[in-house]
């Protein structure tokens, strides 16, 4: 590993000193190794608010089938992976249970976005854990958790739907 006093001392002349011209430039060299790690940083931290951006998207489109009592159509919209896990049958009749007797949606807000390329129980791939703030008629405070992941079509869908 190269180190900025690696570089420094290399740049002696004979007699240990160091110019000041070959110090400067190793200082140079130095930051500019450290400002491209800075910008490397970057530009990974905005491709992953990209999936993130869009992952909250899809979890969004989706809850809006939830919320309208859609339960067919949110199991038809959803990843291969929750269709193999649950029939539309036993997704209808959950929803019908634990969801439609919170009522009517009166709010819902991005509480945290998380993006993973493992999850426990879960097949390797992409995916945003997303956690909701959310208000029904018949329960003021909710967190609901919906995991989309980047599906074999290339989109963002929900792969698991908690309410607490």
């Amino acid at each position: 590993a190269l180190d900025f006093v690696s570089l420094c001392q290399c740049a002696r002349l004979p007699g240990g000193h160091i110019s000041k011209r070959r110090k400067y430039m190793f200082l140079r060299i130095a930051l500019l190794i450290g400002l491209g790690i800075l910008l490397m940083s970057g530009i990974a931290a905005a491709q992953s608010s990209q999936k993130e951006k869009a992952a909250v998207a899809g979890a969004e489109k989706w809850l809006a089938l939830v919320d309208k009592g859609k339960y067919a159509a949110s199991w038809q919209e959803a990843a291969e992976y929750f269709k193999n896990a649950v029939t539309k049958e036993q997704w209808e009749q959950s929803m019908l249970s634990f969801r439609k007797p919170l009522g009517r949606l009166v709010s819902r807000k991005v509480q945290a976005t998380i993006y993973k390329t493992s999850l426990p129980g879960a097949p390797d791939g992409k995916y945003v854990v997303i956690t909701f703030e959310t208000a029904f008629e018949n329960k003021a405070s909710v967190i609901e958790t919906v995991t989309p992941m980047l599906d074999k079509d290339g989109k963002w869908r929900v792969s698991g739907y908690y309410i607490k």
